[in-house]
């Protein structure tokens, strides 16, 4: 997926804001569906978010069971949140799984081998490509005065305020590979 070639300037900074909640936010839940419709969701660590692709990059193993999920069905759902800041990102996509050492070098961090103990060349090691379809963030001030705030004159006028903070679905356009 790519994004919108001439974004208007509310989409450009729905779209900027995305990728620096996605950069603040590292752990995802990945949500796959098995072959028997059941709906599995796990936590996985964010290599790279690539917004000019449209695309987030992970870490798995070969034989882990969302590799045979996603070759099954590979429409997926990433759901990011930080609660102490009250920002929330729901990202749908189509996901692969690739294998491709040059890319697994470049994304490769010593960390990584918690999970793959023989490294970036472990042959287990490949790497799950989320073409981003959809997104959609909640971006609420962190300061609980500053909601109570928001929530009090909404009870009183009836009327949102930005105190609230803010929810932005943001478009992406397909882009065919």
């Amino acid at each position: 997926m790519k994004t919108n070639p001439n974004p208007s300037p509310t989409h450009a900074k729905s779209f900027a804001r995305l990728g620096e909640l996605l950069q603040e936010i590292n752990i995802a839940m990945l949500t796959t569906v098995t072959d028997g419709d059941m709906i599995r969701s796990r936590p996985m660590a964010t290599q790279q978010v690539d917004l000019v692709e449209g695309v987030l990059w992970f870490f798995t193993a070969s034989e882990s069971p969302k590799t045979d999920e996603i070759l099954h069905q590979k429409q997926v759902n990433l759901a990011y949140a930080s609660t102490e800041k009250h920002r929330y990102i729901s990202i749908s996509g189509q996901a692969k799984v690739i294998r491709d050492r040059t890319k697994t070098r470049e994304l490769w961090k010593p960390t990584a081998k918690i999970w793959f103990p023989l490294g970036v060349d472990d042959p287990s090691l490949v790497l799950l490509r989320v073409e981003v379809s959809a997104a959609e963030y909640w971006d609420s001030p962190s300061s609980k005065m500053v909601q109570l705030y928001g929530l009090a004159k909404f009870a009183l006028t009836g009327k949102a305020s930005g105190a609230l903070g803010e929810n932005v679905k943001v478009e992406v356009t397909p882009h065919h590979s």
